[in-house]
Formats: structure tokens, C-alpha cells, sequence
């Protein structure tokens, strides 16, 4: 039984909420977005723990950092492109520089904003981040997991920016985090492969896991045996796994809904190139800024659709060959 589509940036907020009551030193803040981004539903909860700064992101991190100093663990949430390109300073200075226990937990991230076009695309994010030392950078594949990985980052004392997404996305794992009969433990740092197969592999992250699942089908009724792998953390990267993927299967591609520049494809290639050199295909936003356009019809015009993954996979094949 199929089941519903639901937006990451829902079960962030739905989560956050239900931690306030077990975790008195949560605190949220927002910069007047709250409505969209969701935390307006843990200032509902608990008025006397939100902050919401208005529309000044920088001081949003500033605040967020001085809280994480007093023992609390902040939760500052904005868009994408206003979280990560606004306060690049604030946060190389007053978080990652100070290792501060602060959570940015930016939605909107990607293209799938749709018609808000390229000033509201946030398609640099994930690389901004991932150049921080001590900054941990997720990007969860549906609402389970991002529940799982928001419940982790809670526990997990450091820099952490993790990514929502707008529009509703399949839901791929059940409510006991289990695939297509298999259940799976989330830990923070460590890969899910969601399908085995040696010809290829598949390293996706956020809504782009549904597109790797869908291009595996098609490929597995070309006899074409695919490992499809959920990168849920794209730092600290699971090099393990990356490195058994291209030694088993040696051909590697990479999906995610972000410029290949910085993101996801390089840490990929970067762990592969030293250690076990294999062809790769990226599969993202090219050197370019985005239009305005509806998700699917962005998703065809940058790439990410399921025809282009299985096109990027065949390269990939015919480059192993």
C-alpha cells in the first residue's frame, strides 16, 4: 500500500514540538518566517522558549550562539538561501569557529521551492556548510527520517545545519524505519543502502533518494543490478560505504537536488579519487542560477529527474565498460 506524500519541513516541525516537552532546554528561533519553516508550531507549545528576530538572519545566528553558550540547545530555522548565504560570517565565527551546540535547520532547500525562483533556490547550502570545520551536514530522504535524524541532532553536542524541503516527498520508509521489509538503525554519519546490486550504485541524498529508487526499477528490468544508497549525512560522509560501493560495483553516481558543485557528488568524488578511483556521474544543478517554474518542470529543466538518473547511470556503465 502506497504511502502519503509528506513535506520534510512538516515532520521538523511536528518533532521539534514533541521534543520541547521532553527537553526543557530546547529553545526555537525564527526569523519571521516561522509559519513556513514550522517552528511556528513549537511557539505555539511554548511561547517563552521562540524568538523570532524578524527579518534579520544574521542576528538570528549571533542570538542562537549566545543562547548555545547558557546551556541551551537552539534551533534556528529560516530558508535555505537566507539561513546559509545571509549569515555565512555569523556562523563561521560565532558557531562552527566556536563549536557552539547550535542547530540551523533551514526548509525551502533546493529547487522544488518552485515558482519563488532563483533569490529563493537554495542550491549552494549544503556546500557552504560542508567547508565549515565542525559543522555536521544532513539532509534527510522523507519525513521518517528527518523525524529520526531531528530526535539525533538533539542529542548530538556540535555544530549541526540540516536540510527541509517545501514540497510533500514520498514517503520511503514506514514508520519503524523499514524498507520493502528490512528495518534500519539511523545513526548520524552512517549510510543506509536501501538496495544491493554490483553493476552500479546509486549515492543519493533528500527528495533525489525517491528519484534514485525509481531510476533503480527501471534499471533492474534492463537486467542492470543497482545498489541504491540513502546519504542522509553528507558530513561527516560515510566513507566506508562509499569505498565498498565503488570497489563492488565500480561505477558510482550521485544525486541531489544542488548545484554538483560543492555538495553531495564531491564528497563523493573526493573519498573515491584517493582511495578507489571509479567513474562518476553527478546528477544536480549545473554551474548555473535556476528560473522561476513549477517543481516538476524545474526538476526536467536542471536534470534531476528520474530519466536523467538513468541516463547518468548508463554513462556511467558504458565508462566502467
Amino acid at each position: 500500500m502506497s504511502r502519503p506524500s509528506i513535506a520534510t519541513r512538516d515532520a521538523y516541525g511536528r518533532t521539534l514540538a514533541e521534543l520541547g516537552h521532553i527537553n526543557p532546554d530546547i529553545v526555537a528561533l525564527d526569523a519571521d518566517l516561522a509559519d513556513s519553516t514550522r517552528t511556528a508550531w513549537f511557539a505555539k507549545e511554548f511561547p517563552d522558549r521562540f524568538i523570532d528576530v524578524g527579518v534579520a538572519e544574521e542576528n538570528l545566528i549571533t542570538v542562537a550562539a549566545g543562547l548555545a553558550t547558557t546551556g541551551k540547545i537552539p534551533f534556528a530555522s529560516s530558508f535555505a538561501v537566507f539561513a546559509t548565504e545571509r549569515t555565512f560570517n555569523q556562523i563561521r565565527q560565532s558557531i562552527a569557529f566556536c563549536n557552539l551546540n547550535v542547530k540551523i535547520v533551514a526548509s525551502h532547500g533546493g529547487v522544488s521551492v518552485g515558482e519563488d525562483g532563483a533569490s529563493h533556490h537554495g542550491i549552494f547550502d549544503i556546500g557552504l556548510m560542508r567547508i565549515l570545520p565542525n559543522m555536521m551536514v544532513l539532509n534527510p530522504a522523507d519525513a521518517v527520517e528527518t523525524t529520526l535524524a531531528t530526535k539525533a541532532i538533539t542529542e548530538y553536542r556540535g555544530p549541526v545545519y540540516m536540510r527541509t524541503g517545501r514540497s510533500p516527498v514520498p514517503q520511503i520508509y514506514d514508520e519503524s524505519f523499514g524498507f520493502e521489509g528490512r528495518r534500519f538503525n539511523f545513526r548520524l554519519g552512517r549510510a543506509v543502502t536501501l538496495r544491493d546490486g554490483n553493476d552500479l550504485a546509486i549515492i543519493a541524498s533528500g527528495i533525489m533518494v525517491a528519484e534514485a529508487l525509481a531510476a533503480s526499477d527501471q534499471l533492474s528490468a534492463e537486467g542492470v543490478r543497482v545498489r541504491v544508497i540513502d546519504m542522509h549525512t553528507i558530513k561527516p560522509l560515510d566513507v566506508g560505504t562509499v569505498l565498498n560501493a565503488a570497489r563492488d560495483c565500480g561505477a558510482l553516481v550521485t544525486a541531489e537536488e544542488h548545484t554538483i558543485i560543492g555538495g553531495l557528488g564531491s564528497a563523493v568524488a573526493d573519498a573515491s579519487v584517493s582511495s578507489v578511483p571509479v567513474p562518476i556521474e553527478m546528477v544536480g544543478v549545473r554551474d548555473v542560477f535556476t528560473l522561476s517554474g513549477s517543481p516538476d518542470v524545474l526538476f526536467r529543466e536542471y536534470g534531476l529527474s528520474t530519466e536523467s538518473l538513468v541516463s547518468a547511470s548508463r554513462r556511467a556503465l558504458s565508462r566502467k565498460k
